[in-house]
């Protein structure tokens, strides 16, 4: 996976996470990625099984990345 600095990272999950419920997945990945938070506790915050949380910051991630250069 390619590093990227905190606002490599942000412009990118704003760039390439679009969609149905972009907003709400932008945010996760934000709170996820960028602060670290737990899959239980984003899961809790958004209202969310872990699954479901984990399943949205995985694809979103792999999708992201697979846009990125380098």
């Amino acid at each position: 996976m390619t590093e990227l600095s905190k606002t490599e990272l942000q412009t990118a999950i704003d760039e390439w996470t679009i969609g149905r419920n972009g907003e709400r997945d932008r945010a996760i990945l934000r709170r996820r990625l960028i602060d670290g938070i737990p899959f239980e506790r984003l899961a809790e915050e958004f209202d969310l099984s872990v699954r479901h949380t984990k399943e949205i910051v995985y694809k979103r991630v792999d999708y992201m990345f697979k846009h990125i250069p380098g």
